[in-house]
């Protein structure tokens, strides 16, 4: 019966194993055990020590020695009670039958971990994040008004800014490449240069032109990056810290393309009627404005560029009251078309910008 003991209390509780210790009777029963070698026997060993160590006469020795005596003797017999629980986990793992369990569980385990690898989205990427990245000094326009503001880059590209966004730009573009950030609403009209083509990062797509215009949507909480193309062709991937497999999109004039962030999916490229993007909220658009003028009154086209890019443009009005032009605009950022109708004009006529503020300085048109 006492091979069935299963804690140290068992035997301190045994009125036999007590006397064997603690007075040396039954000794031939008690004395077998101590050369057999399995678990009952290991308990049994701790509890005679707890039982030898209450006898010592506390005369002999002082009470804080004892107190440091037991406490080491608990603390064998906590590691014994240990060693005994693992070796119970251990006999009941070698079963055929658990192990069979176990195998199915940590395969099922495994597909969970695989699937939820496969299904969970990357990690999103916004405005900060691509900041972050870059080593070269940028600078950052915030737009905190109503309106959109104008933004001039150094190569003679524009942009409009839309309200509660942000375009992180460098100073000069150096190197074989111009790059821009943005967080937010822009349209862009990127000024032509084949060695050196322009991207523009939005959250997780990477938007590549050489000389077009197009307007990108990529708000840091909005589920998707819109891009909408006006004139010329973009080219459109994932950035590479969400790489797909998905091969670039290119969009042609007149075309939209929707990339949903957490799937980092494109949804099918969508042409837009008459000119008219169908995924933006604004009654008017710089993309529904014609920038064709045949024989028109200069006048009129300062209007035309004053409602569409929302600047001002100041003048000499009647020494140019009486000049008209043909000419076409449509596919030219801001400084470009301000160029080409100072030189239509000659007679010294020339320009400054500041920002929204654009002066035009002239004797009259030829």
């Amino acid at each position: 019966m006492r091979k069935t003991y299963q804690s140290i209390d068992d035997f301190l509780s045994d009125s036999s194993f007590k006397e064997w210790v603690l007075e040396g009777k039954h000794h031939h029963q008690w004395h077998e055990w101590t050369l057999s070698k399995d678990e009952s026997t290991e308990l049994m060993q701790s509890a005679r020590l707890y039982l030898l160590a209450m006898k010592v006469d506390e005369q002999e020795i002082q009470k804080a020695d004892v107190q440091e005596a037991l406490g080491h003797t608990w603390e064998k017999i906590n590691e014994q009670e240990r060693i005994n629980q693992g070796n119970f986990w251990l006999r009941l793992f070698k079963s055929s039958t658990l192990q069979k369990v176990a195998a199915i569980l940590l395969v099922g385990i495994c597909l969970v971990w695989v699937y939820q690898q496969q299904i969970t989205p990357q990690k999103l990427l916004d405005y900060e994040q691509l900041i972050s990245q870059q080593n070269d000094g940028l600078i950052e326009q915030a737009n905190n008004t109503d309106k959109p503001q104008l933004i001039t880059l150094s190569d003679g590209s524009s942009v409009l800014l839309q309200p509660n966004s942000k375009l992180s730009y460098p100073k000069l573009f150096i190197g074989n490449e111009r790059k821009v950030y943005l967080l937010g609403e822009a349209f862009f009209e990127i000024s032509k240069n084949p060695a050196k083509p322009f991207f523009v990062f939005a959250n997780e797509l990477v938007t590549k032109v050489l000389g077009t215009s197009f307007r990108i949507k990529a708000y840091k909480n909005n589920p998707n990056v819109e891009v909408v193309v006006r004139t010329g062709k973009v080219s459109i991937s994932s950035n590479t810290s969400v790489q797909t497999s998905d091969k670039p999109i290119v969009l042609l004039p007149n075309q939209s393309i929707r990339f949903q962030r957490k799937e980092l999916i494109f949804d099918q490229i969508i042409t837009i009627n008459n000119n008219k993007p169908d995924i933006t909220n604004q009654v008017e658009t710089i993309e529904q404005v014609n920038f064709e003028f045949a024989d028109v009154a200069v006048s009129q086209i300062f209007t035309t560029l004053k409602q569409a890019y929302l600047i001002e443009i100041d003048y000499p009005q009647e020494k140019l009251k009486d000049c008209y032009l043909t000419t076409s605009l449509s596919d030219q950022p801001l400084p470009e078309k301000l160029k080409i109708i100072c030189e239509s004009l000659g007679n010294n006529t020339r320009y400054e910008m500041n920002g929204n503020q654009i002066i035009i300085y002239s004797n009259g048109c030829n």
